[in-house]
């Protein structure tokens, strides 16, 4: 159920939850772990992104699951230390925080991952039902097409719609933000799909960044194709 909120006094509070939970989502888990590993700047390999997708290229599966637990439990932290403190509209907004955070990271120029990992990760701490649904049509997506990409986009499509049936409306209108948010940063995707030419999971993938041309407005702008994990992450 939606409250009235009383503006005045609510946005001090939304500004400071929002500057936490921005730089708790944007600490680049992927980064961090393949340099304590000893592994090469993560950034100089595959796609150039942070996300475990990109890790995995690494040939690290450890290091990768690592990342994808670290990325989508940002996102879940983010929303329950919020909604612990200070109630639900406030767990709600963090949760847009921590997202941005991951696409948008100030420690790395703003250049960041795809954001379905911590979109699963602030999913799973405001409806986990919601993220069965999620799962399960990224799983039948990936098993009849092997397109990682595309189970990523069409899962992120049904889930304001999952979360206006269960009449959680505050979080569907976040996730309706969200899901435009990943499918803008997964036009390079996109694009692949539609040429045919997006890489299947279990292909193999590129060793080294593509000289691919720099679009400022995508987050980690260079992306070659994805091989495996929920999307890009």
């Amino acid at each position: 159920m939606l409250h009235p909120i009383n503006w005045s006094l609510a946005l001090p509070y939304y500004a400071a939850a929002l500057a936490f939970v921005y730089l708790l989502g944007s600490i680049p888990f992927g980064l961090i772990l393949t340099r304590l590993a000893g592994t090469a700047d993560i950034r100089g390999i595959g796609s150039g992104n942070i996300g475990a997708t990109n890790v995995l290229r690494t040939g690290r599966k450890g290091l990768a699951a690592a990342t994808l637990a670290c990325d989508i439990l940002k996102g879940t932290a983010a929303v329950l230390i919020m909604e612990w403190l200070w109630g639900r509209d406030h767990g709600v907004i963090a949760g847009l925080g921590a997202f941005l955070g991951h696409l948008l990271p100030i420690w790395l120029k703003f250049k960041g991952g795809k954001g379905v990992a911590t979109y699963i990760g602030v999913l799973l701490a405001l409806s986990w039902s919601a993220v069965l649904v999620f799962g399960a049509i990224w799983v039948a997506v990936a098993l009849l097409s092997r397109y990682s990409s595309l189970a990523g986009l069409l899962a992120s499509a049904a889930t304001p719609a999952v979360l206006w049936f269960e009449d959680d409306r505050l979080e569907a209108e976040l996730f309706l933000m969200l899901t435009l948010l990943v499918w803008i940063t997964h036009r390079g995707n996109i694009r692949r799909l539609l040429a045919g030419s997006e890489s299947k999971i279990g292909s193999k993938a590129e060793a080294h960044v593509t000289a691919e041309p720099t679009d400022p407005a995508q987050p980690g702008s260079a992306s070659p194709p994805d091989s495996g994990g929920p999307g890009g992450t």
